[in-house]
């Protein structure tokens, strides 16, 4: 395993649309999932895109810390890995949230995000997991599938002055 470079906004890559994970088993497919559990421990992220460690592939991984835990229908959650996702809102419930992102590092900004999403993919084993994601977990997910579609948060603001480093933002009292 290796802890892989990030790509920072700017790089070609994170404009992309990465194209579906058509063998699970694929040693190279493998090894990238383990390199990017190791690189997004190494980061201390909660997710972690293909794309971002210059992979164009539809695979994400993502974790819920307890700290961001919204109780019972939001659990913490240690690393998930979830492959050629699809992600649709429950309803038009949207909430703002300050997010960070490994490929912009220091910045942080509110987006709004659907409160609860139905997901469906496959694991690393080429299982399929499917379910309705809520809060924290929710937005990561989207936040994540967003990377597979090239896009990046500060293209989902609806208000920019909401955008900063983070240093400012905890200094000044923004919502973390």
């Amino acid at each position: 395993m290796a802890v892989l470079a990030i790509a920072r906004m700017g790089h070609p890559i994170l404009r992309q649309i990465a194209r579906p994970v058509d063998n699970i088993a694929d040693a190279d497919i493998q090894r990238l999932i383990a390199d990017m559990h190791e690189t997004l421990a190494d980061s201390g992220g909660v997710g972690l895109a293909a794309p971002q460690v210059h992979a164009s592939v539809r695979l994400f991984l993502y974790s819920v810390p307890q700290a961001r835990s919204e109780g019972e229908d939001d659990p913490a959650l240690p690393v998930q890995v979830i492959i050629n996702p699809e992600i649709t809102p429950v309803d038009d419930e949207q909430v703002l949230q300050m997010e960070g992102c490994l490929s912009i590092p220091g910045l942080r900004g509110e987006v709004p995000r659907y409160r609860r999403v139905r997901y469906k993919g496959l694991d690393q084993h080429g299982q399929v997991v499917e379910g309705v994601a809520t809060g924290f977990r929710a937005h990561v997910m989207q936040h994540e599938m967003d990377h597979l579609d090239g896009i990046l948060y500060p293209m989902r603001m609806t208000d920019l002055t909401r955008l900063g480093f983070d240093t400012e933002m905890i200094r000044y009292g923004a919502r973390a």
